[in-house]
């Protein structure tokens, strides 16, 4: 096999691994503000739409690493290495 090939080989899994592993974490993260968000809305029914914003906010904190990877993944998909 040339060079070349082997390069492209590993960006397609270096991508895969970067996708499959980057999204394990945001995604555990955006369930668990979700879980303990809806816990203290059934506690406190009055605080509701003050939960619910910060609960927003910190999902979209929690996702953006997954976001990352996917910038990172498509970058090792279409990149040639220099060539």
């Amino acid at each position: 096999m040339e060079k070349l090939e082997f390069l492209r080989i590993f960006s397609f899994l270096g991508a895969a691994m970067c996708m499959g592993l980057g999204a394990i974490g945001p995604a555990i993260g955006a369930g668990n503000v979700g879980a303990i968000g809806l816990q203290a809305m059934a506690k406190r029914e009055d605080t509701r739409s003050g939960i619910m914003k910060v609960m927003l906010v910190a999902m979209a904190i929690a996702s953006s690493s997954g976001i990352y990877a996917l910038v990172i993944g498509v970058l090792l998909l279409y990149f040639e290495g220099g060539a």
